[in-house]
Formats: structure tokens, C-alpha cells, sequence
């Protein structure tokens, strides 16, 4: 059984491509947008993915955090990198930060197959 943030992650995924069957074009630009923005250059992909779960914690997005935390640790994060972030998102962001950034940690338990604290 998939868990919360899986399901999350997955419903992002599923609804992205409900936006693309209804508005092909629109997706098409998002998704050469998404494209540039994540390619390796300057920075690393796993790096381009805790920037981008630092901005989904401060900006109170669940599709977000389950998303870019499960792109992170595809991309090798480790628990520590995701704390440090959720670190940074919380000073970015005051105390709501705080209740996604613990979303983001028990993300990273559930993609990494832990059972958490």
C-alpha cells in the first residue's frame, strides 16, 4: 500500500496529466519550462530538487513537498540534506514551514523506506 506522500507525489503526477489532456499547449510550454529549469548546469539536480522543496515548504504546497522530496531522494539525498533544507525553508518561512518541513522529513522516511520517528 502506497503512503501519504506517495499518493501525494502520484496525484501530482496524475494531475498534470489531466491539465495536459485538457490544455496541451499550455503543458507543453510548463513542461519545456520545467525542462530548462532542471537541467544539470551550475548546480546538480539533487540540489535544483531541495531548492525547489525549500520554495514548495515556504509556499505551503503538499504536491510540492511529496513531489520534489521524492525527486531528491531519486536524485540522492539524504535525510540530513532534507533537514537542512527544511532548515532553510523555515527561517524562509516562518512556523507554517515548520508543519510542511516535518512533512518533508516524513516524506523522506516513507521514500526511503523508513517507518519514521
Amino acid at each position: 500500500m502506497a503512503g501519504k506522500f506517495t499518493q501525494t507525489a502520484d496525484d501530482v503526477v496524475a494531475g498534470i496529466g489531466l491539465i495536459r489532456e485538457g490544455a496541451p499547449e499550455a503543458m507543453k510550454t510548463f513542461g519545456a519550462l520545467s525542462l530548462a529549469a532542471t537541467a544539470t548546469r551550475a548546480l546538480d539536480s539533487k540540489t535544483k530538487e531541495l531548492m525547489a522543496l525549500a520554495i514548495g515548504i515556504a509556499v505551503h504546497c503538499d504536491g510540492c513537498v511529496a513531489y520534489h522530496t521524492r525527486a531528491a531522494h531519486k536524485h540522492g539525498a539524504t535525510r540530513e540534506e532534507v533537514a537542512e533544507t527544511v532548515a532553510l525553508a523555515l527561517y524562509m518561512g516562518g512556523g507554517p514551514a515548520a508543519v510542511y518541513g516535518a512533512d518533508a522529513i516524513r516524506a523522506y522516511d516513507e521514500f526511503a523506506g523508513a517507518t519514521g520517528a
